[in-house]
């Protein structure tokens, strides 16, 4: 058995054509779509890149492994302390450890481990290549080293082939060489103008006023893709444009390695799965351009596992699952153990049945650009914000995904008890998890000890820089809150909230309540 793991940082699966995107983003990986299953509500258990890889890899939530966070204490896995083993369990536990075990060779080309001095990453695989720019590489400098792999190991089966690319990331870097592939395309329709103004005059890192974090980064002499703000629709389309073609990038790269996989002769017989770490806002939420949230847009992920012989033909699993589920999966389905220690639930037998499995409800986090902790089930998602990390976010908000999958409508006044049941399955999921820990400690506590998330902390140099800059740019009253009141939850209702409440201007004084 060959196994291709084609790991694509910050995909949106609503951006591939495959999962019904208008635009043509990503033939080679519809063409894997057509023989796998395609899973249409996976998500990330905690999200973003370092805390979401850490719980796919170990099959355990960040609140169990401790990683939820990209600095600070949580930033690292848990000590095992004296139940350490002389290997240790988490070189045992982790997903290409047991898959290495015993016969098959593992091989990861990827910048993941330095760019997050993440080196429990490396924890089973025999071979792993650094290409050395800290994910700010083209596919064109990974997938080669990838080919010339395949070409030194063709007559070598099992092995397992991680190839991490990371195009679609900010910032958006194809070679201009290439064109402008959708300029000729409708963008989405969605944010309208108006949303757009209203982010363009709210505030938060990462918004309209400042794609680049905490203020505009001129970049276009280097990366012409790139846009400091985005003031209006025309803008929006040439951001968009900038990360659809980065898609597009890592697509045809993606198609080199199945045009080596079918020269080699052995593609038909090669397991394949496509996926990512997490998506990424384009507006939702007032985020423009990176992974803030604990909801549909920064959690949900593509998941396409091809299978020769049991997926041929393709088809949709609609139900939720945890990425984490379809790595234990992954393992039933080679013969191999799910520790008892995961949290990932192993759906394999269902899936060999051809029939759809799934969980009645998800709980996702994010704790590196806000802390913030979400409930999907049926057609809800609840969200439950600790610090904002310096955006416009209540405490709470409730969102309808069928009839507003951009969340743009915050329901949690209209409907108090749908939102009391969510926040009634999040207290009970904790509960769960903190008696089920090592240590019976929620390491979000400990991050909002640390003060708050690492990219937008309380102690962080750039938020008086930022305040300033707010005041510099007639913002001054949001500045005036911020300076008070840190990451604290906005009051419910607060007419500033912009980011939640399109068509409705913003308090031109400070809020009083």
């Amino acid at each position: 058995m060959r196994i291709l793991y084609i790991d694509i940082d910050t995909l949106r699966p609503d951006h591939l054509s495959c999962y019904g995107y208008p635009r043509n983003t990503s033939p080679n990986i519809d063409r894997i779509c057509r023989d796998a299953i395609r899973f249409d509500n996976c998500y990330v258990s905690d999200a973003p890149c370092l805390p979401s890889r850490a719980a796919c890899w170990t099959g355990r939530f960040g609140i169990h492994n401790g990683v939820i966070n990209h600095g600070g204490t949580h930033a690292d896995l848990n000590l095992e302390g004296a139940k350490r083993g002389f290997l240790g369990n988490f070189r045992r536990a982790n997903l290409t450890a047991i898959i290495k075990y015993p016969e098959f060779h593992t091989v990861s080309v990827s910048p993941f481990a330095e760019r997050h001095a993440a080196w429990w990453f490396y924890s089973g695989f025999k071979e792993m290549h650094n290409t050395g720019k800290i994910g700010s590489e083209r596919a064109d400098e990974i997938v080669p080293i990838a080919l010339d792999w395949l070409d030194r190991n063709v007559d070598r089966d099992n092995w397992f082939l991680h190839v991490n690319v990371w195009d679609p990331h900010t910032t958006f870097r194809t070679p201009m060489e290439h064109g402008e592939p959708f300029e000729d395309q409708p963008p989405p329709d969605w944010p309208p103008e108006e949303m757009i103004q209203h982010h363009f005059s709210s505030y938060g890192p990462h918004g309209a006023q400042e794609v680049s974090g905490f203020a505009p980064v001129e970049r276009a002499k280097d990366f012409p893709r790139d846009l400091p703000q985005i003031r209006n629709r025309d803008d929006f389309t040439r951001w968009i444009n900038g990360y659809d073609t980065g898609i597009w990038y890592a697509d045809m790269w993606v198609g080199k390695l199945l045009e080596k996989l079918e020269a080699q002769g052995i593609l038909d017989d090669t397991m394949i799965v496509v996926t990512s770490d997490h998506g990424e806002n384009h507006g939702e939420l007032g985020v423009y351009g990176d992974h803030h949230t604990a909801d549909h847009i920064t959690c949900r992920v593509p998941y396409l596992l091809r299978v020769p012989g049991l997926t041929d033909g393709g088809r949709i699993d609609p139900l939720f699952h945890y990425q984490m589920d379809l790595s234990a999966t992954l393992l039933e389905l080679l013969g191999k153990r799910v520790p008892p220690e995961w949290d990932g639930r192993s759906f394999a037998e269902a899936l060999k049945a051809g029939e759809d499995e799934g969980r009645e409800e998800l709980i996702i986090s994010n704790n590196a650009w806000a802390c913030q902790r979400g409930v999907l089930w049926d057609k809800w998602l609840a969200i439950r914000t600790y610090h904002t990390g310096y955006k416009a976010f209540p405490e709470y908000m409730l969102f309808d995904l069928e009839a507003d999958p951009h969340e743009t409508v915050n329901l949690s006044g209209t409907y108090p008890d749908v939102l009391a049941e969510g926040m009634l399955r999040l207290e009970r999921w904790t509960s769960d998890m903190l008696d089920s820990s090592d240590s019976g400690m929620d390491p979000m506590r400990t991050v909002i000890r640390e003060g708050g998330p690492f990219h937008a902390n309380d102690n962080s140099p750039e938020i008086p820089t930022y305040l300033e800059r707010l005041r510099d740019t007639d913002r001054g009253y949001y500045a005036d809150w911020l300076q008070e009141n840190g990451g604290r939850p906005i009051p419910d209702g607060a007419p500033w909230a912009v980011a939640l409440k399109p068509g409705q201007s913003p308090l031109k004084k400070p809020f009083t309540g």
